[in-house]
């Protein structure tokens, strides 16, 4: 499976289950033997991908804070997710944007990316109300920030082992734009 995370990533749908059995190390009939084709590995990846982000769901509501804490928990677990793991990442841009990846595999991906929107959101208008986060539509704060999260994870995919941790910016860098402006600021 990690080498299929691997060679989907770059190549999409379009890989070949002999390209996953050579990444692999393996020969093409034995990854026939675990798999009988590479869109039940990419159903595989995807559901693991589901699984994850639910276990994140839960672990996240346990945490306490104020609601710019929280957030900065949030996006600080993506981060270090997205460092630890760029082919999934790149994986999942990969099922978005193909066309030929049945509908039911895309709904996975959404489903997991619809969690961490609304939970951010959610975080973003409490946060708001208590004067810790700038006032600006939150919709529009959401976007900001997945795309900031987006384009590094981008990035990530093209730098070498270890590059990512030293050059990419922590979740306070990307959060201060969310930082509420003086009393009287000009906009």
């Amino acid at each position: 499976l990690d080498a299929a995370r691997k060679v989907f990533a770059r190549k999409g749908i379009a890989a070949t289950m002999s390209e996953v059995a050579t990444e692999a190390g393996i020969s093409q009939g034995l990854a026939y033997r675990y798999f009988p084709s590479k869109e039940a590995i990419l159903t595989t990846l995807l559901r693991q991908m589901a699984e994850s982000g639910g276990g994140f769901s839960a672990r996240f509501k346990e945490t306490s804070g104020s609601p710019r804490e929280r957030l900065t928990y949030l996006v600080s677990s993506v981060l270090e997710s997205r460092r630890e793991q760029p082919e999934f990442y790149q994986l999942v841009y990969q099922v978005l944007s193909d066309d030929k990846v049945p509908n039911d595999l895309r709904e996975v991906v959404g489903r997991s990316g619809r969690v961490i929107r609304s939970t951010m959101r959610q975080l973003i208008v409490e946060g708001q109300g208590k004067g810790d986060i700038a006032a600006d539509d939150p919709d529009q704060l959401v976007e900001a920030i997945l795309a900031c999260l987006d384009g590094l994870s981008r990035k990530m995919v093209s730098l070498k082992p270890g590059e990512a941790r030293a050059i990419l910016p922590n979740a306070g860098v990307i959060l201060r734009m969310l930082k509420p402006e003086p009393q009287g600021a000009n906009r």
